[in-house]
């Protein structure tokens, strides 16, 4: 199991997520950014709107830099207990 903040995956904040895989680590991560959207938190939502950038063009060469840049650096994290 390996552990990322929500910073760490573009967010606003250190809640941490800890999971076995990128997918889902990815899942919990989108799941707390749509829970800070109905919470209308403003720092979330800043770092929403910087996400969005990247993804109006979700075939872009940007977005899947992104995706593999935090895809690396889940796999070269440590295991966590």
């Amino acid at each position: 199991m390996k552990t990322m903040t929500c910073r760490q995956l573009g967010g606003a904040c250190e809640k941490e997520f800890n999971a076995n895989t990128f997918e889902d680590i990815s899942e919990m991560s989108k799941q707390h950014g749509m829970d800070m959207f109905q919470k209308k938190d403003e720092a979330h939502l800043e770092a929403m709107n910087r996400m969005r950038v990247l993804m109006e063009t979700p075939d872009s060469e940007a977005m899947k830099n992104w995706i593999k840049k935090k895809r690396d650096e889940f796999n070269a994290l440590p295991d966590s207990e």
